[in-house]
Formats: C-alpha cells, structure tokens, sequence
C-alpha cells in the first residue's frame, strides 16, 4: 500500500509538473502577443525609402534624375493599392439608403487607410483593418471576399515590416474574432476553414521572406564587420611593421650620433667644460632615444615578415640599390619583370628608399598571387622634388588561387605614401590587369642630369 501510495504522489508530482510546463509555456505566449500587438501598437516606424544601390541595380536603364524618385516605389504602390481598395468598396454603397450608405463610406475609409498607416505605424495598422474587416462582416453591407482581401494584404504587409512571427499572432486574432462573428450573426459558416488555411499559406510566406531578408542583413553586417576587423587588423600589423622598419634607420643615425659626441672632446685640445658636458649630454639623449626604440620595437615586432623579405632580424632594411635582387627573385618565383628608371638616380633619405622598395615588393607581390602568367613593369622616375613609383602587371593567363586577406598590400602601401606626405592610387586596367602609381616627394639636393636605364 505504501508503494501504491508512492506511485500516485509520484505520477501527481509529474502531472503538477507538466501542467506547470504548459501553464509557462501560455503565459510566455500570451505575453509575446501582448508586447508583439498591444504594447506600443501606433509606435511610429516609417519605412525608409529604397536605397540607391537597389535602385540602380533593379532599374539601370532608368535616368539618374528619375532614380531619385525610383526609390519611393513601395510607398507609391501602396498608396495605389489603397485608392483601388477605397473605390472598389466606395461603388457598392449606391445600392443603399443614405444612412446604410454612410456607414459604409467610413467602413471603405477603414479598409483602405490601413495599407498606408502600414507605411509609418505596421501594428496599428493591423487594428484598423482589423476594426474594418469586423465591420465589413458585421452588415454594413459591403462584399465580404473585398474586405477579407483587404485585410490580408494589410496582414502580409505587416508581417513584411516588422517580423516573421507576428503572422502566426495575426491569424490567430482575426479567425478568432471571425469565428466570434461568424457565431454572433448566425451566419454560414463554411467558407472560413479553408479561407483560414489560404491566409494561413499566404502568412507563412510572407513570413519565410521576412526571415530570409533578416538573415541576409544578419550575414551582410557581419561580413561587413568581419571586413572592417580584418582591415584593422591589417592596417595595425603594416603600421608594426613600419615601425620595425623606421627603427632601424634611426637606430642607425642614432648611433652615429652618440659615437660622434663621444668622440667630439677628444679631437680638440683643452676642450672647455662647458663643451665636454654638452658632447656628453647629447650622447646620453641618443643612448636614452636608442633604449627607448628597442623598448617600443619589443612591442610592436611582427612575427611574420612579408613577402621576400630578409628573415634576419640583423640585416640592413633594404632600399632601392637593392632592387636588382628583388627582381631575381620575382622572376625566380615566374613573373616576367621590366624595370626602368628615368632620371638620374640620387641618394634619398633612408625612409623614402625603404617605403619605395616595399611598395614595388608588395605591388609584384601582389601581381603573382593575383595575375598567374603576366608580365609586369616597374618604372622609378627621379623627379625634382621626389621619387615617382609606377608598377602595372596584365591580365591573368591562368586562373588564380583564392588569396585571403586580398586588398590589404594596398592598404600597407598606402599607409607607407600617407605617412611620407606622398600620394597614390590603386585601380585596375583596361585590359583587366592592376596598376600601382605613388609619388612621395623628397627635399631637393642637388641637380642631376636626367637619363634612363633599363634592367
């Protein structure tokens, strides 16, 4: 008895359970439908307009004055579909007395004003279909098949604006409140299963493509936050590596200038105090500068070096006296190279000759990752007042490998111009290959005559 007694406190226990289960389940429902349709109904959320990308790809042949208009479309058809609706209702009042007929004009005016109000305010909307399509059913008179129409445009409307589960909610409120009706009015009430299945389809698609296009926006912010994070990442490791690279060219003048004042008091005879404590002083700036350097390049060190470039930490940044053997080595890896210099070449700050080597090394980089098979040319132009960098490669000859990251040597090269206070530009070619122009302007020094060799 006692276990008898056990099994039904038990199977009491599970059935308070599952009925606490459902009990939730309601509640949790109900108060969707509460926040989804009557809290905040008349909020107002316009519909922006269409955007100038859609406009342009749904209707390139249109004028571009005209595309300005274009992109009102929706709300015009909308507006268009709401004047048929109130006309079509409108013309069946003259079969009624004038009292009957009035009545009627404000039931057209509650069928048609809601497609518009779904424009600024999609759930009031709903409620005034609603209040319309109850009306319409409740004897003013008006056909029944043009109201139920009516509020099913409204409904899928809505359910196109805001989300995909207002369209389960919606059906629920208006076959519930027509099977009231259709019991209230004793009327037949034979067409309103499959009237209800037919919204229902018609719902559930407008639904699916309410949710298909909350995931498409979904994926595209998040590729485009993705993109924007890659191209940070990037940019910060080109500015690392930068960093690296001035390191090394002012560790250079550094040095030389802490051994100079060291070695200043000892090539004057009877140096003055005053002298020697200043040579001294500027010694001790370059040590602190030096310790300073190597403390920030610790920071800032990249871990993986570029394309070509030397793998010893130790060894001198190249420059442009350099530039033979970068080309072996592309030419090695099978891309036919030209170079040309024009001009005179001159000796140029230490940091203009790196920035130009490593803008030509990532530009043909680039060219045999993403054009397999064609030529490139790179031309260097001496210039009075700078050093201008030409490199354009062909069209591929063969297909090219899916390069990830593509697009950012441009973004590092970039960055190496604008930090110079030098201008370029990145674009593709007519004949589908790419072209890398840069001019990073330099203190003239001396006058050279102009001339031309060929590599």
């Amino acid at each position: 008895m006692c276990v008898n007694q056990t099994n039904q406190r038990t199977q009491g226990s599970r059935t308070q359970n599952t009925l606490g289960s459902e009990a939730r389940i309601a509640h949790g429902a109900l108060h969707r439908l509460r926040q989804d349709l009557f809290v905040d109904a008349f909020a107002f959320h316009p519909m922006p307009p269409l955007e100038d990308a859609k406009v342009a790809r749904w209707v390139p042949w249109m004028p571009e004055r005209l595309r300005r208009w274009a992109r009102w479309l929706p709300h015009s058809i909308v507006g268009f579909f709401a004047v048929c609706v109130f006309l079509g209702t409108f013309s069946e009042r003259y079969t009624m007395g004038p009292l009957h007929g009035m009545f009627s004009v404000v039931v057209c005016v509650l069928l048609a004003v809601p497609a518009v109000v779904t424009l600024f305010r999609p759930v009031g909307a709903f409620w005034l279909s609603m209040i319309g399509f109850v009306l319409a059913m409740g004897g003013s008179g008006l056909s029944s098949p043009i109201a139920y129409l009516t509020h099913l445009a409204v409904m899928t409307l809505v359910v196109l604006r805001t989300r995909a589960r207002l369209a389960l909610e919606m059906w629920l409120v208006t076959f519930a409140v027509a099977a009231v009706l259709t019991s209230v009015v004793s009327a037949n009430a034979g067409d309103l299963p499959p009237v209800a299945v037919f919204s229902g389809l018609v719902l559930t698609a407008a639904a699916a493509v309410r949710a298909w296009r909350e995931e498409r926006r979904q994926v595209v912010e998040t590729q485009t936050a993705t993109a924007e994070e890659r191209s940070r990442r990037t940019l910060l490791e080109e500015r690392a590596t930068i960093a690296r690279e001035l390191h090394d060219v002012v560790a250079h003048h550094m040095s030389v200038i802490a051994i100079q004042a060291e070695a200043a008091p000892y090539r004057v005879e009877n140096t003055p105090p005053e002298l020697a404590t200043s040579f001294a002083t500027i010694r001790e700036n370059a040590v602190a500068a030096l310790t300073e350097l190597r403390r920030i390049l610790g920071v800032v060190r990249s871990e993986d070096p570029d394309a070509f470039a030397e793998n010893a930490p130790e060894a001198p940044q190249p420059t442009l006296a350099s530039l033979d053997s970068l080309l072996d080595s592309v030419r090695g890896a099978g891309l036919t190279v030209e170079a040309v210099i024009t001009g005179a070449p001159r000796p140029l700050p230490q940091g203009v000759e790196l920035s130009a080597y490593r803008i030509v090394q990532e530009a043909l980089s680039n060219a045999l990752r993403h054009s397999p098979g064609a030529d490139a040319r790179v031309e260097i132009s001496y210039v009075l007042g700078g050093i201008g960098l030409r490199i354009v490669n062909g069209a591929p000859s063969r297909l090219a490998k899916p390069s990830p990251g593509a697009g950012h040597g441009v973004l590092g090269m970039r960055e190496r111009v604008q930090m110079l206070g030098g201008e370029m530009t990145a674009d593709r070619t007519e004949d589908g290959g790419f072209e890398v122009a840069a001019f990073i302007p330099v203190a003239h020094t001396a006058t050279n005559t102009a001339g031309e060799t060929t590599a």
